[in-house]
């Protein structure tokens, strides 16, 4: 395990020792929960930018799937007849 110093302002200091105690853990085992749970949402971000533009890129080459379809699909949900969900024809 790595050893890594942070310079942290008094205030956030104090809102993590009152975590730490409140949890009766250590500073470094709060920090380490904080940071792990901010890198996982900083990978689904970039998961989620990329499919955004894999998505943008399939409506320029014009992979898209009529507004009409989407809608009549979204309203089958929850009837005895649900649709399957629209594809493009490319």
């Amino acid at each position: 395990m790595g050893v890594t110093t942070v310079r942290l302002q008094a205030e956030v200091e104090e809102h993590l020792e009152a975590i730490a105690e409140m949890l009766h853990r250590s500073k470094g085992w709060v920090i380490n929960q904080a940071l792990s749970e901010y890198i996982e949402r900083q990978k689904l971000e970039q998961e989620r930018w990329n499919q955004t533009l894999e998505a943008m890129e399939s409506a320029v080459q014009g992979k898209v799937v009529d507004a009409n379809e989407v809608h009549s699909w979204l309203n089958s949900w929850g009837t005895e007849n649900e649709k399957d969900a629209p594809r493009s024809d490319k």
